[in-house]
């Protein structure tokens, strides 16, 4: 099925609307002495974050993080030593990388918290002599 020009020009009418509500990136650098990506926007607002807290950027060097790239539309943020982009509006939404990694961030800072109720059943685990160990079995063709 052919694209029309009816539906392209809808999806460029769309696009211009979201870039006129959307703030886009002017400049954007890496600030090494505060360990952030700054990135200014056309509002006027700076945005700045840890590389650690962006999918792709988690175990970045300095060096890497240095050299960065704004898309054309200014909706893109790319670092080309690394192969990483990001989305400007994710960022601005507060999702710095895709649903599946976002959801491993948080189960891993969720798994850190201590609660009452984990402190005490831990300790009624060790009571009971711990955690049980796995069985190995030998299993046979």
């Amino acid at each position: 099925m052919a694209i029309g020009d009816e539906e392209v020009g809808a999806a460029s009418r769309r696009a211009a609307a979201r870039l006129r509500k959307t703030p886009v990136a002017t400049a954007v650098r890496y600030d090494r002495r505060a360990g952030r990506i700054v990135i200014d926007l056309s509002s006027g607002l700076e945005v700045a974050f840890r590389p650690r807290d962006a999918q792709g950027l988690g175990h970045a060097k300095p060096a890497e993080l240095c050299k960065i790239e704004i898309s054309p539309s200014g909706l893109g943020i790319h670092f080309p030593l690394l192969d990483a982009d990001l989305y400007l509006p994710a960022l601005l939404e507060g999702l710095l990388g895709s649903r599946r990694w976002m959801a491993a961030q948080m189960g891993r800072a969720g798994g850190r918290v201590s609660t009452k109720a984990k402190v005490a059943a831990s300790r009624q685990n060790g009571k009971l002599g711990g955690r049980p160990r796995k069985s190995r079995q030998l299993t046979t063709a």
